[in-house]
């Protein structure tokens, strides 16, 4: 899983690298942002180079993702603060 989650991070990365200069926009900062923050920093390149319904599309969904990993993170953390005491 953690492989194929690499995997994406990379594709987006090549993607962003190789359309940034289409754009006039720095393809090392891009390619940077989208290798660590993946499909939101796609999203927000598709929404700055006009392609609008599918930039929001795909910031709309990694953002409730990232939404259900954190109450994870937090449900987990409350579970090994409660003393079994």
């Amino acid at each position: 899983m953690e492989f194929l989650g690499f995997l994406i991070s990379i594709i987006i990365t090549i993607y962003l690298a190789i359309n940034a200069p289409k754009y006039n926009k720095n393809p090392w900062l891009w390619a940077i942002l989208g290798f660590f923050f993946g499909l939101i920093t796609l999203g927000i390149f598709l929404i700055k180079t006009g392609r609008k319904g599918l930039g929001w599309l795909l910031v709309i969904i990694s953002s409730i993702f990232y939404v259900f990993v954190l109450i994870g993170i937090l449900t987990l953390f409350a579970a090994l603060m409660v003393s079994p005491y």
